[in-house]
């Protein structure tokens, strides 16, 4: 991957689009977590130092095309003041007179948050009208929101093509723990894939059979892996009509010299509820009214073996039902083995997707691993192998 960075830009005197992340949770007009936030004030701090002017776009949840209250940036500025230090002006448009009067009125060591870019039908079309209407505004164009760069929109695509064009620091950071740990990682590399469904992740597994020497499968999509070979699921959660698609995944994992590791024992319950009576027991052993919840001591203890002798990990989804004590215990536990590894220079881990971040907060080791991505889908892209739009428009 060939990007510029920040600092090979020449910024001052310079109005620096820069399109960041505050797709961030809100409560009675509230920001009620401030993470997304937090992580983009390192590169508007930098272009303020480099004697550039940010102007901030973004979008905010989807409000199909047109103005919705409910919806506007407008809400986000007191945390946004909060965590920079200083006042944030704003601008109730992203293009046009507003916008090009707010720019004008911009100061030198000032900060400026455009309007939703998703009030105007034409970003998600990633109209040219409308990418050149926006570039008007600025002379340089930083993308640091790596989390939207699976979408070819006006805002994360359009724009990179019409103004000379840099990720920002945290997108740079994101790009490269991610070439670390799939485009040249250290070997063995150990790849965990969890959730719930194999349908969602076909071309996820497909890409990593290729290209990781072991293949943890967990969550449901363990369970359908465990049909396809005759085990019986009782009444877990699995997909019987991708049992051919799963020994298809296993042949192709066999033929490539990847260890697919399925569970070695189970946690099973009669129901999928707080403090209910689980029980640990073979992978072919679940009895007709019971499901499968959590991988047990057994697969926790061989997952941990793996990782000790891997170099990279990658991670993306919960091996068990973490939501739901008791059957969070596998992925605390192999998140924790994880941690340590890494925190003794043994393992690069890398993992990302929104359910992974929170039972890696859960379990309280997310600052421990070397890179945790707050990115969905565009994480998932990654892993699957495509080309993320939004950074080739950097290249």
């Amino acid at each position: 991957m060939a990007w510029r960075s920040l600092n090979e830009m020449d910024l001052r005197g310079k109005r620096v689009l820069t399109r960041v992340d505050l797709n961030v949770p809100v409560e009675n007009g509230r920001v009620t977590d401030t993470t997304r936030i937090d992580r983009i004030v390192p590169t508007v701090q930098a272009i303020l130092a480099q004697g550039g002017k940010p102007i901030l776009l973004a979008h905010f949840g989807r409000p199909k095309g047109r103005p919705e209250p409910t919806m506007s940036l407008r809400q986000v500025v007191p945390a946004l003041e909060q965590a920079l230090g200083q006042p944030v002006a704003f601008a109730d448009d992203c293009v046009g007179p507003r916008a090009e009067a707010a720019v004008a009125a911009l100061p030198q060591g000032g900060v400026l948050l455009l309007e939703n870019t998703r009030f105007h039908a034409e970003e998600e079309k990633n109209d040219p009208g409308f990418s050149a209407a926006m570039a008007r505004l600025g002379d340089v164009y930083c993308n640091d929101a790596f989390s939207a760069a699976h979408r070819a929109h006006a805002s994360t695509e359009g724009i990179a093509r019409l103004l000379p064009s840099c990720a920002g620091l945290l997108m740079a950071e994101e790009l490269s723990a991610l070439e670390k740990a799939l485009g040249s990682p250290q070997r063995p590399v150990v790849a965990i894939v969890g959730g719930s469904k194999v349908s969602t992740k076909l071309d996820l597994l497909g890409n990593l059979v290729g290209k990781v020497n072991h293949l943890v499968i967990g969550g449901g999509m363990a369970n359908t892996f465990l049909h396809a070979q005759g085990y019986p699921v009782g009444l877990s959660l699995h997909e019987p009509d991708l049992a051919e698609t799963a020994l298809t995944i296993l042949a192709r994992a066999d033929e490539a010299g990847c260890e697919i590791i399925l569970p070695r024992d189970i946690i099973v319950a009669k129901e999928l509820k707080a403090g209910a009576t689980e029980t640990v027991m073979g992978p072919h052993d679940c009895p007709p009214d019971q499901m499968i919840l959590d991988i047990g001591p057994a697969s926790v203890s061989y997952i941990d073996t793996v990782m000790g002798h891997a170099r990279t990990l990658i991670w993306n989804g919960p091996v068990g039902a973490f939501e739901t004590k008791p059957f969070d215990a596998g992925t605390h536990a192999v998140a924790r083995k994880a941690a340590e590894l890494t925190q003794a220079g043994n393992l690069v881990s890398v993992a990302g997707g929104g359910d992974t971040v929170a039972a890696l907060n859960d379990t309280g080791v997310t600052d421990q691993f070397s890179y945790v991505s707050t990115a969905g889908g565009a994480f998932l892209e990654w892993m699957e192998g495509k080309e993320l739009p939004g950074v080739a428009a950097l290249g």
